[in-house]
């Protein structure tokens, strides 16, 4: 990768990944893009540019006047957002999808695109879900996740095109706040341990679902676009996973560092739909296989490192 395009740059993940790429290859060389603009470091540490993946014309003339090698594309709807959104959900995120793959296309890049633990359902084997297995989602994004993954395949093998992909567990960040996923309970609660000392939860103890630090997740997008595509077997929809969590043992590990910091439940039926149809454990053999994906984080690390962020945060805020 030399010159990178990201969109949805301003997202839970490409606000973080933009900087992590800009710090590796070059502020100059990673153009970072949105539908929408804000004061900020994505915004005033490189190039920016608004764009709207649903105008494919634009995506194009853009991505040609950077002169990029490769697209990173992140913009999307996500899961509890586009269970109450349907129709504007399949517009940007599959409309917006073919736009970018026939980016990649017209101007022969490398394109990376983020599948989901979204893409399984009810009928997924919830344990160790393997890599290759039966996919029948119930929620509007993981049809789109499906079908993106599909998609994907279809681009490689009838043009060629350099497609790669990761399914991509809950993410957890101390930096960019939650964007209306199902998993944002397992970065709001770290929030809530620090400010108010206790957390009521949206889905009941006991749900476990993958999840994974976002420098992790920075680590794998990177390491995947690098890696040599001859050893690409999978290359659209590569399971990876750090840790197996359900919200009561965020909060043990948080009451090791806040020992007074109590969890209640309050459960909201449509994100307990989502995340009952949703994969406990993913087995990520075939990415460590192919390309060397390895976390770092457990929950341990993660949890020491999140609330030292997050007071650091907070004491330089204004109050």
């Amino acid at each position: 990768m030399k010159r990178i395009l990201v969109t949805g740059a301003l997202g839970q993940v490409g606000s973080e990944l933009v900087l992590r790429l800009r710090q590796e290859y070059g502020k100059e060389h990673v153009l970072a893009t949105d539908i929408r603009t804000s004061l900020g470091e994505v915004v005033d540490s490189g190039p920016f540019e608004l764009v709207d993946v649903t105008n494919g014309e634009k995506l194009l003339e853009v991505a040609s006047s950077f002169k990029a090698d490769t697209i990173i594309h992140l913009a999307a709807l996500l899961s509890a957002v586009a269970e109450t959104k349907p129709l504007f959900a399949w517009n940007l995120n599959m409309n917006g999808l073919m736009n970018a793959l026939e980016t990649a296309r017209q101007l022969n890049v490398k394109i990376f695109v983020p599948s989901s633990i979204a893409a399984f359902g009810p009928s997924t084997p919830k344990t160790k879900t393997p890599q290759t297995t039966i996919q029948r989602p119930e929620t509007m994004y993981g049809i789109n996740k499906v079908s993106g993954e599909l998609l994907c395949d279809y681009y490689f093998k009838k043009y060629k095109v350099d497609t790669r992909g990761v399914r991509f567990p809950g993410l957890i960040s101390h930096l960019a706040p939650p964007g209306g996923g199902t998993t944002d309970y397992a970065v709001e609660i770290y929030y809530d341990a620090v400010q108010k000392g206790s957390y009521t939860a949206c889905i009941q103890k006991g749900t476990y679902l993958d999840m994974m630090y976002m420098p992790d997740a920075l680590e794998a997008i990177i390491n995947l676009m690098e890696a040599d595509p001859n050893r690409l077997k999978h290359r659209n929809a590569y399971n990876i996973t750090s840790m197996s969590l359900d919200p009561e043992a965020i909060a043990k590990e948080i009451q090791k560092h806040i020992p007074h910091f109590s969890i209640q439940y309050k459960v909201e039926p449509i994100k307990q739909i989502i995340a009952d149809s949703w994969p406990n454990s993913l087995d990520d053999t075939c990415a460590r296989t192919e390309w060397g994906y390895n976390a770092e984080y457990d929950l341990s690390k993660m949890t020491a490192d999140m609330l030292d962020k997050i007071e650091a945060k907070l004491e330089r805020s204004p109050s």
